[in-house]
């Protein structure tokens, strides 16, 4: 990135730092942060929310909402920080690119002449703004024909009016803003941004627009970025769409009155990073390159009052960004389902053929989100018709993208029966010129392009006929690939063809890198891949093509030559990134599994997934669960896996169903079932897996039902079953009902509010002569005071549970005496018990007293979050001084405990109880209560090892006792300090003992401030002294501090 996230968000209070997070997920395109958790992201410090948005979504995208959530929240002293160090970059970038002033708008030294600026107006007539653009449906209609929308040209306002209510200069009702107006309309490659612009345009010329503005004027950033390095005045530049300009548009430029400007295709403007910030021009008549001259108006040194619309794709924003001021972001989305359908039916004759086309597309989540570009439906219609014609099953066309462009490409060329001699130099040709383009992020070439790879037109002519290249609309003389797919697709086959990058001998790396291109490994780069994103479509495509079979369609087809080689290099880069799974990001792991299912290859998925044994998914659409539902299929040694699953993938109006026989099943999941049952057999199939955690998932009665079947009819060899905050309400029901002498499972947590009439059938799982189970969590569980009793009575009858955490649940006083009573049963086995936030409070302490001094077994209790006060601790004192008395481990974290809590604590603690760990954070004990603690520390019966004193307002005046505890003690080994604010005096107390090589201590944890110069130099003599110690720095967000119970009780 270009500035430093991770300061500027540590800069944000704990409330800012929410406020931050919440403004995140409303900035578009929401879909850069899909693949980031709601959860990980809310419950990330700072310091971590800047290592996630770094690591896991593009550069760009995180630059630019970092600065507008910023200034959402009026802290404009950071948002102008990071437009400083956005700004300095950019132009430490254009310093290194040593880019002349005069070479600022040529592209590879070549020019194209425009053969519109020689346009005349008819003789005898001047023409007007409305007569300027008569003409506008003539660049306007070629794009829609490009678009291949079906009869489109006759139709020109059918384009969805959907967005036109977001645009202030196409509302008459959008409130007046504060700024003119900057509209941007970003959106992927082919869904219409440029269309939609020439339609407003269109609009303008016939007086459509509900508020037609003075002036209006077309700029085509692909035309502009190839016309050289002349320069011109910013009224030329206008008069070349507008043969008035040059004199009608004086007076509007010389008074400012109010124009509208359409910026079409930024992404188009090929110029080096942070070059539009070099030299920004105010006089409309200086020459200046025509990229300076944008720059300017981008920034309002030229038109200040002007109505900017700008379209992009997503990975122009960054740059972008750094030149608009509060713009209106309008995404773009292209055709929605019905949409598609329609198109389908328009193209095909008959209807059944139409549908069942649609279908075919739309079992394939990946291709069918591609069709929202209108040319893919195109594509997909011109393939499966010709396919359904023949009376061929069109399924195998419509599995991956790959399969779909593969089959395009070998079908439109009319020369299959006997390649042409020099079609496969034109293929290798048009191949590397795609590569070139994916990796110079260009989508346009010219004649001279062609010649430079040794083809001509005449070469290229069976692409050409078949569309799969095209004569641009805009560039004359110019070619573009009928989509960015397309290109994206003929890039991974020139790392493919015999000669290319993957060949022995061929281009490889130092070939590869002098032609622009990056190896295979660069292409696989995470690094590479954020900063371009088509990368990441090339790679996809090149496991695709890798696929033997598709190898030897490639070869029939065209008479080439497919590389192996290129196989082996694809699995051991799998292999590697499989491998880091257990640490990957989640957006790595789907990256892969994508990969991995558009090869089609399960021996390749196999061998890649061979050495897998730990899994964590998160499917958070239709695409997701395909893929993951392939691979997991070829994986064989996978012990852990832990699935989430978002809403809307299943269909919500299933919920309330009972799962039944596969025929009442929600006709809406029906073609996603298929799917998850196929992952769901490679689950309950697996006889490694021991681990399965399905957390924050929302599934339907029938996914429930598929995931309960399989699980149930599997081999026992599940272990660890977590079961966490998932819909519908009664999943949690109807899995309990399947672990009934489950004798394998041991440990199982359920968690979430919506846990009714799951305790009944528990107890049934718990009294099962074969339940095995020793672990068992309920968390946030909700049950009525019998429901709680008969648990608590189960426990008497099971001979196997030894750890029981109920935590945040309505478990109240009544059912906890209940509880402690089962404690004093003989046949009770359970050794650690967690009670945590269960609204205890005093009450009943002094029934759990009783049960402490009979109970010769049970080591660890956790109280935490329960108001016991200092009555509480003085009643489990009593119990815990006798001498039969067990326990080891006491948590009272947050128990409303002050100073004469700890009066009692210490007497316990002086009397030799067994009390080996104590965890008294968050509560205010006061300087009396350190005092007396450090009082028992001292006395060598005290046997406590671990004291955690986190959040307890320990004063600097207190490290004195502290200090004098760590000489004399002889037993304690940690101590938790954290979040209590001991300053320099209280640190320099403590670091007169601390860095004794005699102070037994071996684990310390600190609230430490990095910019305190005298407190870093204590920590080094400490480390010097004593280097043994380790000292932890507490950086964690008090909000999320969690009591030790996790780290040591279970």
């Amino acid at each position: 990135m270009d500035f430093n996230l991770r300061p500027l968000l540590e800069q944000l209070e704990q409330e800012e730092l929410s406020k931050f997070k919440s403004l995140l997920r409303t900035l578009p395109p929401q879909d850069e942060l899909q693949h980031v958790s709601q959860a990980e992201v809310d419950e990330a410090s700072g310091q971590q929310l800047a290592e996630i948005l770094t690591t896991s979504c593009p550069v760009f995208w995180v630059e630019m909402v970092t600065i507008q959530v910023f200034d959402k929240m009026n802290r404009t002293d950071l948002s102008k920080r990071a437009k400083d160090e956005l700004r300095e970059a950019a132009l430490k970038s254009l310093q290194e690119n040593a880019l002349p002033p005069s070479e600022l708008a040529q592209v590879q030294g070549r020019s194209v002449t425009n053969p519109e600026d020689a346009t005349e107006s008819s003789e005898g007539e001047t023409p007007g703004q409305q007569d300027a653009y008569s003409n506008i449906w003539k660049t306007s209609g070629p794009i829609w024909k490009q678009n291949l929308w079906p009869k489109a040209s006759e139709h020109p306002h059918t384009f969805p009016q959907g967005y036109e209510s977001l645009v202030p200069f196409c509302n008459p009702h959008a409130p007046a803003g504060p700024f003119p107006h900057t509209v941007v309309l970003q959106g992927a490659a082919g869904v219409g941004k440029t269309t939609l612009a020439k339609k407003w345009m269109l609009d303008w010329a016939q007086d459509h627009l509900p508020a037609t503005l003075p002036s209006a004027f077309y700029l085509s950033c692909k035309e502009l970025g190839r016309q050289g390095a002349c320069a011109c005045t910013f009224a030329e530049l206008l008069a070349k769409k507008r043969p008035d300009a040059q004199e009608a548009g004086r007076q509007v430029l010389a008074q400012g009155q109010e124009v509208l400007v359409v910026i079409d295709g930024f992404d188009e403007l090929r110029v080096p990073s942070g070059a539009l910030l070099h030299d920004i021009c105010g006089d409309w008549r200086e020459p200046k390159p025509v990229p300076v001259l944008l720059g300017s108006l981008l920034k309002r040194k030229l038109l200040p009052k002007a109505t900017l619309l700008v379209t992009t794709r997503p990975e122009a924003l960054g740059e972008l960004r750094l030149l608009l001021d509060q713009p209106l972001l309008v995404q773009v989305e292209g055709f929605q389902e019905a949409e598609r359908r329609g198109y389908f039916l328009e193209h095909f004759e008959q209807q059944d053929q139409a549908l069942r086309a649609f279908q075919g597309m739309k079992a394939s989540p990946a291709l069918f989100r591609m069709g929202a570009a209108p040319a893919v439906c195109w594509v997909a219609c011109t393939c499966l018709k010709g396919q359904l014609d023949k009376g061929e099953d069109p399924a195998s066309t419509c599995r991956t993208p790959t399969s779909l462009f593969l089959r395009f490409l070998c079908g439109q060329c009319p020369h299959l029966a006997a390649p042409a001699p020099r079609l496969p130099t034109a293929l290798r040709a048009l191949s590397l010129l795609a590569a070139q383009g994916v990796w110079a992020h260009t989508s346009l070439f010219d004649g001279q392009d062609l010649g430079q790879l040794g083809v001509s037109e005449a070469d290229l002519r069976p692409f050409l006929e078949g569309k799969v290249l095209q004569a641009d609309a805009d560039c004359e003389g110019c070619y573009a690939f009928l989509h960015l797919s397309v290109q994206q697709f003929l890039a991974a086959l020139f790392y493919l063809l015999d000669g290319g990058a993957g060949a022995p001998g061929g281009a490889g790396g130092c070939g590869c890198a002098a032609q622009g291109i990056g190896d295979v490994r660069a292409l696989l780069s995470k690094e590479k891949r954020l900063r371009n994103p088509s990368l990441a479509h090339v790679g996809r495509f090149l496991f695709g093509l890798a696929n033997e079979e598709r190898a030897r369609e490639l070869e029939a087809a065209f008479g080439c030559r497919v590389c192996r080689e290129v196989r082996q290099e694809l699995l051991l880069a799998a292999r590697s990134a499989a491998g880091d799974w257990p640490s990957s990001s989640r957006a790595d792991t789907r990256e892969l599994l994508r990969c991995l299912f558009e090869s089609q290859d399960g021996a390749l998925v196999r061998e890649a997934l061979a050495s897998v044994t730990e899994l964590a998914l998160h499917l958070q659409s239709e695409r997701d669960l395909v893929h993951a539902a392939f691979c997991l299929g070829h994986s064989r040694a996978l012990r852990r896996l832990s699935l989430r699953v978002e809403k809307g993938i299943f269909a919500e109006e299933d919920r309330s169903r009972e799962p039944g026989p596969w025929a009442e099943r929600s006709q809406s999941d029906q073609h996603l079932l298929p799917f998850w049952a196929d992952l769901c057999a490679a689950v309950g199939s697996s006889r490694n897996l021991v681990s399965l955690d399905l957390s924050q998932s929302s599934l339907s009665a029938s996914a429930v039902g598929v995931l309960c079947e399989n699980i149930a009819s599997a081999p026992r060899s599940l272990q660890r079953l977590v079961l966490r905050n998932l819909s519908p309400a009664n999943a949690y029901r109807h899995f309990c009902a399947i672990l009934g002498g489950y004798e394998s499972l041991t440990h199982l947590t359920l968690e979430g509010s919506d846990q009714k009439y799951v305790l009944p059938i528990l107890c049934g799982v718990l009294l099962h002569p074969k339940c095995n189970l020793q672990y068992l969590r309920l968390v946030s569980c909700s049950a009525t005071a019998q429901q709680w009793a008969d648990l608590a009575a189960s426990l008497e009858m099971n001979h196997s549970l030894t750890c029981l955490n109920i935590t945040a649940s309505e478990f109240q006083d009544a059912g906890a005496k209940r509880l402690y009573m089962t404690l004093r049963h003989p046949t009770c086995t359970l050794q650690r018990l967690s009670l945590e936030n269960c609204h205890l409070t005093a009450a009943y302490c002094k029934e759990l007293s009783s049960s402490l001094m009979v109970n010769l077994r049970l080591t660890h209790l956790c109280l935490a979050r329960n108001d016991l006060g200092d009555h509480g601790v003085r009643l489990l004192c009593e119990g815990l001084s006798y001498p039969e008395c067990q326990l080891q481990t006491l948590v009272l974290f947050h128990c409303s405990i002050t100073s004469d809590g700890c009066i009692a604590l210490s007497a316990l603690l002086q009397e030799g109880s067994g009390l080996a760990h104590l965890d008294l954070g968050r509560n205010h004990l006061g300087i009396t209560g350190v005092k007396f603690l450090c009082e028992a520390l001292r006395k060598p019966l005290c046997r406590l090892r671990r004291l955690w004193l986190w959040g307890c307002g320990i004063i600097p005046f207190s490290c004195g006792d502290l200090a004098s505890a760590l000489s004399s003690s002889q037993h304690l080994v940690s101590l938790d300090l954290g979040q209590n604010s001991l300053e320099h005096s209280g640190m320099k107390t403590l670091a007169d003992v601390l860095k004794l090589p005699s102070c037994p201590l071996q684990k310390l944890r600190l609230k430490i401030d990095h910019s305190d110069v005298q407190i870093q130099k204590l920590l080094e003599e400490i480390k010097e002294g004593n280097p043994k110690l380790t000292i932890e720095r507490d950086n964690e967000e008090p909000k999320n501090h969690r009591p030790s119970s996790a780290d040591f009780i279970f």
